[in-house]
């Protein structure tokens, strides 16, 4: 081989070889201070921060935020600073802008209670908010919160031909306690829990059940049922099962998350349960009584009680005088 050919060989591998290891080595060195300028200055403030993500109408618990360190650079008037807000002054309040885990908590996304549009915040969209009257036994005496799920449950008497029918019935299921009287959290001025007995509660509804609670209450008596939080579980599998919920295709977290915080927080007043006086003793109805059939031969409203009579009967008119005979056997 000529001796000139070798030598542009081994010169254009030397070139190549040196590039490679310059462009390595400015790749490495440029991905460096990119990871270091994303850590958190140590001893930086510390931001209040969503812990989860919170949708409009979120009612704030302690579990909802945390603090958390945040470059100096980048903290706002507007967030909650360490050692200058009070963590247990915001339990209650209702989020106004949906904010997702890991968000800074800003002044402007929280309406708290007795503020102008605190329920209408704390109503998911399309929900209306409802009153019911309950005493300390309906009310579960007392230890109903707001957040809380509850079912509602109606009891009445059907009166007619015989015995009267006693009767319950669960006319709405995973209703959300919006506020017991005028509180909308669980605990008192000092932030510890207050269990107290309430007259009315507040519930978030649709339209449509807000419509039924309202005929309900006059029916008859509403109770609150405590749901337990395990129960949503149940009416997830209820709901596909019964084709109300569609499932996501794939593997897609976010779409599975969202559907169980929809089934999580719908009202259901399909498929009611109902016990009757029946079910609980023998000695009561099982069924609804029968009405008692009107009269078809009743007597006029203007005509006296003494001249009516039971079967067919001749009325004989002589000027102005009319006399009722009956027509028969005896």
């Amino acid at each position: 081989m000529d001796v000139k050919k070798i030598a542009l060989l081994v010169g254009a591998l030397f070139i190549a070889a040196l590039t490679a290891i310059m462009a390595k080595n400015m790749f490495s060195g440029a991905a460096s201070p990119q990871a270091n300028a994303s850590m958190p200055e140590p001893g930086g403030p510390e931001v209040l921060v969503a812990t989860r993500p919170l949708p409009v109408g979120t009612i704030i618990d302690p579990g909802s935020f945390r603090f958390q360190p945040w470059p100096k650079d980048l903290v706002q008037s507007a967030y909650f600073l360490k050692n200058e807000a009070d963590p247990a002054a915001l339990a209650g309040t209702v989020v106004r802008y949906a904010m997702t885990a890991g968000q800074p908590i800003t002044q402007g996304a929280l309406v708290k209670p007795g503020d102008r549009g605190f329920l209408a915040a704390a109503l998911g969209p399309g929900m209306r908010a409802v009153t019911v009257s309950v005493s300390a036994a309906s009310g579960v005496a007392g230890f109903v919160f707001p957040g809380d799920r509850i079912d509602l449950v109606l009891t009445q008497s059907v009166s007619g031909d015989g015995p009267t029918l006693n009767a319950s019935e669960t006319i709405v299921r995973n209703l959300r306690v919006l506020a017991t009287d005028q509180r909308t959290t669980n605990t008192n001025e000092e932030g510890k829990a207050d269990v107290r007995t309430f007259s009315t509660v507040t519930l978030e509804a649709t339209p449509r059940i807000a419509e039924k609670i309202a005929v309900a209450q006059t029916i008859g008596q509403l109770s609150l049922s405590l749901r337990s939080i395990a129960d949503n579980t149940a009416d997830l599998e209820r709901a596909i099962a019964a084709g109300e919920v569609t499932v996501p295709d794939g593997q897609d977290a976010k779409a599975d998350r969202q559907m169980l915080i929809a089934v999580a927080s719908r009202p259901i007043d399909s498929d009611t349960t109902f016990v009757t006086g029946g079910d609980v003793s023998r000695f009561q109805r099982r069924t609804v009584p029968s009405q008692a059939p009107a009269q078809s031969n009743a007597a006029p409203a203007d005509a006296p009680a003494a001249v009516y009579h039971s079967g067919p009967v001749v009325r004989v008119a002589r000027g102005n005088n009319v006399t009722v005979v009956p027509v028969g056997g005896k």
